[in-house]
C-alpha cells in the first residue's frame, strides 16, 4: 500500500471498494522534554512559528500515520479511505496522537 492508496475520502477514485476490513489505527504519546519547553519558551516571545513544537507534531503525525498503514497491512488491506488524525492532551506536557481510517480492499472500478 503506497500513499495514494490513504485518503480521507470515503471512496478512492478509479477503484471499488470489493471488501471491507475495519477500523484500523496508529497511536502515540508524546511529551515536550524540559530542554524543548524551554527553547519553545524563548521562541514563544518572538512569536511566530515555534518550530521546535511544530517539529514534534509533525513527527508524531508521521509515526501515527506509519503505524496505521502497518495496521491496515497486516489486515490484508490494500487502501485506507475515512482517514483522519486526533490529538488528546492526557495531563499537561503529554498528548495522545491518533490516527485512524478504514481498511479496505479494492480492485479498479470498470467505469
Amino acid at each position: 500500500m503506497n500513499d495514494t492508496m490513504v485518503t480521507t475520502a470515503l471512496t478512492l477514485p478509479g477503484y471499488k471498494v470489493v471488501r471491507n476490513l475495519g477500523v484500523v489505527r496508529g497511536i502515540t504519546v508524546r511529551s515536550r522534554s524540559i530542554v524543548g519547553n524551554f527553547f519553545g519558551g524563548l521562541q514563544s516571545l518572538f512569536g511566530g512559528n515555534i518550530t521546535i513544537y511544530t517539529t514534534l507534531c509533525e513527527q508524531a503525525r508521521v509515526d501515527t500515520y506509519g503505524l496505521m498503514c502497518r495496521h491496515g497491512r497486516q489486515l490484508g488491506a490494500n487502501a485506507i479511505i475515512s482517514m483522519r488524525y486526533d490529538a488528546t492532551d492526557l495531563m499537561a506536557g503529554l498528548t495522545e496522537v491518533l490516527c485512524y481510517g478504514t481498511a479496505v480492499v479494492v480492485e479498479p472500478s470498470s467505469e
